[in-house]
């Protein structure tokens, strides 16, 4: 509170009559907190009855496109097919590269927290992620549960003890592993070329991702941290976290007010299974972002190393 740097500034504040409680004005604030390192890891048992929650019986897609456009650097398709649960239809966005000849590499997408908040995917684009299909590779964006079209009623991205919340990510595990099936039945993707990105939430959720989809060769995560929230144990990331064995590449802000550097960054890090000659961090001076440069460089020198140079 008395920090005073340009960052921060002056922050005044008069009390009126109308004000609200002035004792819930001056109440403390209390965030939760986690000592990840400390966290005990649960045993290899328990863990295979965790992933149980993600299985689900082979059952025909019955997959449509439904749309295609054509833009500068890529053709998108909207195609839609059966969930694995509820009797459901998910989408999906494949972006598919005009500069490349197939098989293509593709890249699986988890977005950020801002698609729960959206109710339409009509004009969904990579937007910053456009550097993927721009370097021959496809981008394929699935319609998680509870996002644009599919909002159920969820308003948070944090997680909490809750059955619903534990659903909720059964669910979007589910809706993961349906979309790279999807990618199976293409004869213009190479399945034995597939990658996870998350960003922000998505990144959050990476650990869960990438730990229950063996068919993943590398990963990225954005301004990615382990959150401080708890989830049931059976669903919460970090017992996630320690079976991430696959290249995962982190580009992170040194001063992110989500995901603090020393205690959320560095455990997510530092908890992987992956070899350290096969994971790296990349932090620069920012808060939750990442310079766009940088990660097109590192993003796509990783992709070239882990799945192979583009033909």
């Amino acid at each position: 509170p008395w920090d005073r740097s340009a960052t921060n500034g002056v922050r005044c504040i008069k009390y009126i009559e109308t004000s609200a409680r002035q004792d819930a004005l001056t109440a403390e604030i209390e965030l939760p907190f986690r000592d990840f390192m400390a966290e005990p890891r649960v045993s290899e048992e328990t863990f295979a009855l965790y992933l149980n929650q993600y299985r689900y019986d082979p059952a025909p897609l019955n997959a449509e496109v439904e749309d295609t456009r054509e833009e500068e650097f890529y053709i998108r398709e909207k195609i839609t097919f059966d969930a694995a649960y509820g009797g459901e239809r998910m989408m999906a966005y494949l972006f598919l590269p005009k500069n490349a000849e197939p098989p293509y590499q593709t890249v699986v997408y988890f977005p950020g927290s801002g698609s729960i908040h959206t109710r339409s995917s009509e004009n969904l684009a990579p937007g910053r992620r456009d550097f993927i299909t721009k370097s021959g590779r496809a981008f394929l964006w699935p319609i998680y549960k509870s996002t644009y079209e599919r909002g159920d009623g969820l308003v948070s991205d944090y997680p909490d003890e809750t059955n619903y919340w534990k659903e909720h990510v059964i669910m979007w595990g589910k809706d993961f592993r349906r979309s790279v099936d999807y990618l199976e039945t293409r004869d213009d993707i190479d399945a034995e070329r597939l990658a996870f990105m998350g960003v922000s939430w998505g990144a959050a959720m990476g650990p869960i991702m990438m730990a229950i989809e063996p068919r993943l060769k590398a990963g990225v995560v954005v301004v990615a941290g382990l959150n401080f929230q708890k989830a049931l144990p059976e669903v919460d990331e970090i017992h996630y976290l320690h079976r991430v064995d696959i290249p995962v590449l982190m580009l992170n802000g040194k001063y992110d007010f989500f995901f603090p550097y020393e205690t959320s960054q560095l455990p997510y890090f530092e908890l992987m299974a992956t070899p350290d000659e096969h994971k790296r961090l990349v932090v620069h001076e920012a808060g939750h972002s990442f310079p766009r440069t940088e990660a097109v460089k590192e993003t796509l020198g990783w992709l070239d190393r882990y799945l192979g140079p583009v033909r």
